[in-house]
């Protein structure tokens, strides 16, 4: 394989409007879908009731230290699962909606790589972009949140449920992945005739892997949505349970796709080859549908 071809190619790409408007779109996308679902993972302050209240009082009008210190602690909080797992739903769907086909989520990227739906230097860089997002969601929510119902910032432990092993956490991340991967490359097909429906679809497939995986693991199912709360809590205890997970769902969901189910290729073989072509080849955007139906009303 020629090494220098492949390398000016992928340069001429990069340096392409197209390709740097996609990449701000994975970076805009990621923290937008990531801030909305992730505020969701903050902790809502439990309602006061009526001996609450007269109990804060009593508290207010004593001038003892330890009454004080009472006081100023952070109210009883809980966290509901049910919502995070519609706002991460009714998130991506907005996201998708509003930026388009974006993908969020790197353990998508490298389904559609696999697949050989994106050249390998756009899937790197969009990887990138995703991970800075998500940094900067957990940021802007570090920023608004107050502190005492920052909590973890929806940090993703394998010891959410008592009793949960490593090998357990794997399995779990990668079914929940398995799936949500598994509907976008079912939507991503030429022929989908559903393609209209596919942000709702991506959107159930999320809030679905939350009700299910969010007990066992706090459902990461997204390896930026993990890698942004680890570096901004500095807690990075089992953190490649949330990479090998998805990742390893993602490549089981394109091998029952585009292999076993549908085969896109007869042999390992015409796999290199369209590979060989793809390193080769710019990309060519397509044309926006509202852009191509004012063009046709000119004419």
């Amino acid at each position: 394989m020629r090494i220098v071809p492949c390398l000016s190619m992928a340069l001429r790409d990069m340096w392409t409007v197209s390709f740097l408007r996609d990449v701000f779109r994975e970076f805009l996308g990621t923290a937008l879908f990531l801030l909305i679902g992730l505020s969701s993972t903050t902790t809502l302050p439990a309602a006061n009731t009526g001996d609450s209240i007269s109990h804060s009082a009593e508290l207010s009008t004593s001038s003892s230290p330890s009454n004080l210190n009472l006081l100023q602690e952070p109210p009883d909080c809980h966290l509901d699962p049910l919502r995070v797992a519609l706002a991460f739903g009714a998130a991506l769907v907005v996201v998708c909606v509003g930026m388009g086909e974006v993908q969020l989520n790197p353990a998508v990227t490298l389904a559609l790589g696999l697949g050989l739906r994106l050249s390998p230097w756009r899937a790197v860089v969009f990887v990138g972009a995703q991970l800075l997002g998500a940094l900067a969601a957990c940021a802007i929510l570090m920023g608004i949140v107050p502190s005492p119902l920052q909590g973890q910032l929806g940090l993703n432990e394998v010891s959410v449920a008592p009793g949960v092993l490593l090998f357990q956490a794997v399995a779990m991340e990668t079914a929940v992945t398995f799936q949500l991967v598994l509907c976008v490359l079912a939507m991503s097909h030429p022929s989908a005739t559903s393609k209209s429906l596919g942000p709702t679809v991506l959107g159930i497939s999320v809030m679905l892997g939350h009700l299910t995986a969010i007990g066992y693991t706090g459902c990461g199912m997204n390896p930026a949505r993990s890698f942004g709360p680890a570096v901004v809590m500095q807690n990075f205890h089992n953190h490649w349970v949330y990479w090998v997970g998805p990742c390893a769902g993602a490549v089981l969901a394109w091998l029952l796709r585009d292999v076993l189910l549908w085969p896109r290729w007869s042999s390992a073989g015409d796999w290199v080859t369209e590979f060989r072509e793809l390193l080769l080849t710019v990309p060519h955007k397509q044309p926006d549908p509202e852009h191509t139906t004012e063009l046709d009303q000119d004419t």
